[in-house]
């Protein structure tokens, strides 16, 4: 049976409080299940133009925590916190704590990192992607660890913790529900493993948004990693729940123009824009159909927009949340 439908959106930017509370307010009122941030800190200039990333103008957390107390059932994420740039023991003492104050609406989004620019402005070594998720592999036994009721003995390759219990305890138990994205085998087959939710992602390893990225995230290539997550998931591929970020959503009725467009720029045909899974060109109507075929198709149930669309996509998620 397949699991019903359930849609996020992910914010970059805000330019005040009292329009961060209203956006977070305006998500719960049109039906969003979470309001999900992204884990980046570059400011503008050179270092970030570099990247093609849009500017992430809010810290994660604080935002989190204000949205969540600016709302009732709007559950809060950050889609996902780069494992590099925290301790284990320090993001699980936030995750922790919001999830306590918030009443259990914290989904937990994990990350190996990526932005190679990012970890360079800030004097970070970038190491090759292996090492870095083996790192995360390690922080979420470790975080697990200290979400439990037991005192911590952990000694590891990259992390070493001792002599005390997690705290506060998370509201939700075992832990909050762990999201790790990617778009690699190997960190697919570690949410695949470990995660409650699989977050699907660009193959990022050239470390840039680009077309390389986006070339990797066809229709064909999201078939392989979702083959990728069943085979390393096993019996427990069932109990997944599978996002996707849909980072090109336009609601028009003339899908075929921009499609082209966009497939130019990405050495993409149209058609294969048009399919493309982090990708929704067409009429409320034709949204509808195409994600309940996504659905049946990949197992996909939840999906991720950007605030610059959530008011036009509302109709969508009117019709297809909870179903």
């Amino acid at each position: 049976m397949a699991r019903p439908f359930r849609f996020a959106v992910q914010s970059f930017s805000a330019p005040d409080a009292v329009t961060w509370r209203e956006r977070a307010r305006r998500a719960e009122a049109l039906g969003y299940s979470t309001l999900h941030l992204a884990d980046h800190f570059l400011g503008p200039g050179p270092a970030l133009a570099a990247t093609h990333h849009p500017l992430q103008e809010l810290a994660a957390v604080p935002a989190m925590a204000v949205a969540a107390e600016a709302t009732t059932t709007l559950r809060v994420g950050c889609r996902v916190f780069c494992n590099d740039y925290r301790h284990p023991v320090l993001l699980a003492k936030e995750a922790a704590t919001l999830d306590l104050l918030s009443e259990g609406r914290l989904e937990l989004g994990l990350g190996a990192g990526w932005l190679r620019a990012e970890y360079e402005a800030a004097g970070m070594r970038f190491d090759p992607a292996g090492l870095r998720i083996e790192r995360l592999a390690e922080s979420v036994s470790l975080l697990k660890a200290l979400f439990a009721d037991a005192p911590v003995e952990h000694a590891g390759d990259h992390y070493r913790v001792s002599g005390f219990r997690g705290a506060p305890r998370p509201r939700q138990r075992p832990h909050p529900p762990l999201m790790i994205g990617g778009g690699g085998r190997r960190v697919l087959e570690l949410a695949a493993r470990e995660a409650d939710i699989v977050s699907l992602n660009f193959d990022n390893r050239a470390g840039v948004l680009g077309p390389d990225g986006v070339g990797r995230s066809t229709a064909e290539r999201t078939a392989a990693k979702i083959r990728w997550v069943r085979e390393a998931a096993g019996a427990r591929f069932s109990a997944l729940e599978l996002e996707i970020g849909a980072y090109f959503t336009f609601v028009t009725d003339a899908p075929g123009p921009i499609a082209a467009g966009m497939g130019k720029a990405f050495g993409l045909s149209a058609d294969e824009m048009m399919r493309h899974p982090h990708a929704l060109f067409g009429s409320c109507d034709a949204l509808c159909e195409e994600l309940a075929r996504r659905r049946e198709q990949y197992g996909i149930s939840y999906v991720t927009v950007s605030d610059l669309v959530f008011d036009a996509f509302a109709p969508v998620v009117a019709r297809l949340a909870g179903t």
